[in-house]
């Protein structure tokens, strides 16, 4: 390859990557980083460039004749991110994923014991300073006695996995592309099998990442094949659940709880009926919040660079079609 690379660091810029453009020219020899501050630099820019990082719209794509490289900034990047353009074109993608996996399976866990332990009622109680405890044995779940379907057993959904069988949980999982034996799981199976699982699940777990597959997954029809009595928690991506849907389930009693990070309109809005629901547990899109995430985001981003200059295959390559 030639000994000089250009990565164009595309706008906006978030403040924590400001060093990195001095910090990739100096580990990866033959390597030119730019860091545009508008789009009329970045365009500019992109027309020499042979790889990018952060957002490419396809206005922007259009001026990048050399591109053959884009990394994401996120595992699973917002809507949008996968357009038309983008697919068509023959620049590789690669993104983010397992850059937060243990941070994203910890909130898991979380919202899964809270609403196994009845929490978000008790929250409510105490802000109203009520004392009002519940010893009925159904009104808790029992760990050891649950059986959880994980939806998406990749990074994330693998460690979700493995932390609920600590608990003595079983654990099935339903994967459009991993099989076989994963730590924790009793089985493994296509992402086919997810309609036949449902009515078996005492808790449902969405990870996976909005695809073309995947949006609107959990709607009213799949909702209804849950068994009666069990809990969502979604900590993927927000358009796998219809919320409208969702709704209605949690107020015909079909689900005994819900616990959601993500959502399809984010923010959710203020006189949504989620909001007020005492079964229903909300954080606003916070699971992948915790220490390190910069260095290991740019830990991928480095890695990449020297393989890219190096000629080799990149790691955390996407299918755009499939947007991950």
């Amino acid at each position: 390859m030639s000994s000089e690379v250009t990565l164009v660091l595309l706008p906006p810029h978030d403040p924590a990557t400001a060093g990195w453009r001095a910090r990739l020219e100096q580990a990866v020899p033959g390597l030119v980083v730019l860091r545009p501050d508008t789009q009329e630099e970045a365009a500019h820019a992109l027309a020499e460039a042979d790889a990018a990082y952060g957002t490419l719209p396809a206005d922007l794509l259009a001026h990048a004749g050399r591109l053959r490289w884009l990394q994401a900034p996120q595992a699973g990047p917002p809507p949008g991110f996968y357009h038309p353009a983008l697919v068509a074109h023959p620049v590789q993608v690669t993104n983010m994923r397992d850059t937060y996996t243990d941070h994203v399976a910890a909130h898991a866990l979380a919202l899964v014991l809270a609403l196994a332990r009845g929490l978000p009622r008790y929250v409510r109680e105490q802000a109203r300073a009520r004392w009002a405890p519940d010893w009925e044995p159904g009104a808790v779940l029992s760990m050891s006695e649950a059986t959880a379907l994980v939806v998406g057993v990749g990074a994330i959904g693998a460690e979700v996995g493995r932390l609920l069988a600590a608990f003595g949980t079983r654990v099935v999982g339903v994967d459009a592309r991993r099989g076989g034996p994963v730590p924790g799981f009793a089985e493994v199976l296509p992402a086919d099998a997810l309609d036949r699982l449902l009515p078996e699940a005492d808790l449902v777990i969405l990870t996976v990442p909005h695809t073309p597959a995947t949006e609107g997954l959990m709607d009213a029809r799949r909702l209804a094949l849950v068994k009666p009595g069990a809990y969502l928690v979604n900590i993927g991506r927000g358009p796998t659940v219809r919320l409208d849907d969702l709704a209605a389930a949690l107020s015909a009693g079909r689900l005994a709880g819900a616990a959601l990070d993500v959502f399809e309109t984010e923010p959710l809005p203020a006189d949504h009926p989620l909001w007020g629901r005492p079964d229903v547990l909300i954080t606003p899109h916070v699971a992948g919040v915790g220490p390190h995430a910069e260095e290991r985001r740019f830990a991928v981003l480095l890695e990449n660079a020297r393989r890219f200059v190096a000629g080799r295959e990149l790691i955390n390559l996407v299918d755009k079609s499939e947007w991950y």
